[in-house]
């Protein structure tokens, strides 16, 4: 095994050690927010579990436990544990159900997916995100080393497609955009109005650092993905591991307010909250 290969199960680790104390404080103070972040977390460190494990060898229940926890939910629930840390309205229980049932939605849909992977494309030579999904190549496009390229008929066209592990048009991917987009905007959007808040009420600095850095870690962990579905994918788990550091030590800060900020939250008026 590469150090590369080891730095996915130290992010795991660290995950691991994360999830017990963001619960550990649901279970003490009863925010949901905390048991949301717990959510998130633990999917987040199953799917860099998962992804360790496909280094190594070839489990189909290890890519599921990958890809719907690592590539489809985990930003979700990370970024609505944001949104229940800003936001007091009535409206968010609405969204819980809405994230809940969706979840749910496409878990059924990753079932029904298992049938028909093809696990005959599967190398632990390449990173398990640079091979889940069959791609169509665009015209002038360069084509990956190595590959398994076939003509195929794709929504009524004649299409040049690389081969991977989910077919062209499978259900449960088209679900992963909805699931990511929420995450992004719950967790950027949760710094920048943390950031407009302390600004305008000179109130909870410490909030303010902890969603810069949990919002800069879905970030890395975004960016690391991207680069490898360019081809750069020895930088995905190195941006694992930095984006666990960084959302452990946002996380930690977020869950620690000082005496005098407790008086000044108690003071902000209902108008300030979403």
């Amino acid at each position: 095994m590469s150090i590369t290969q080891t730095l996915p199960f130290i992010s795991t680790a660290i995950m691991a050690w994360f999830i017990y104390d963001v619960f550990k404080r649901y279970l003490i103070r009863r925010n949901p927010a905390f048991l949301f972040w717990a959510i998130g977390l633990a999917m987040f460190g199953a799917g860099s579990f998962a992804e360790a494990y496909l280094a190594l060898a070839w489990n189909e229940w290890v890519f599921f436990i990958w890809y719907l926890f690592g590539a489809a939910l985990n930003a979700a629930w990370l970024g609505h544990g944001t949104l229940y840390l800003l936001v007091r309205k009535k409206w968010r229980h609405v969204v819980t159900v809405l994230l809940l049932g969706g979840s749910l939605f496409a878990t059924y849909l990753m079932l029904q997916a298992m049938t028909k992977l093809d696990a005959s494309v599967f190398t632990t030579e390449k990173p398990i995100s640079e091979q889940y999904g069959t791609k169509i190549l665009d015209k002038g496009e360069v084509v990956p080393m190595n590959p398994q390229i076939f003509t195929t008929t794709y929504r009524g066209n004649e299409v040049t497609a690389v081969r991977g592990l989910l077919p062209l048009g499978t259900s449960v991917r088209l679900t992963t955009p909805f699931f990511n987009i929420y995450g992004l905007l719950t967790l950027v959007g949760g710094a920048i109005y943390s950031a407009f808040l302390f600004w305008r009420k000179r109130v909870m600095p410490n909030r303010v650092i902890a969603n810069v850095l949990i919002a800069a870690g879905a970030l890395i962990i975004g960016f690391a993905s991207t680069l490898t579905r360019l081809g750069y994918g020895q930088y995905l788990y190195l941006g694992e591991l930095v984006s666990a550091v960084m959302m452990f030590i946002g996380f930690r800060l977020a869950a620690k307010p000082q005496p005098e900020e407790a008086a000044e939250i108690n003071a902000i008026p209902a108008t300030a909250n979403w």
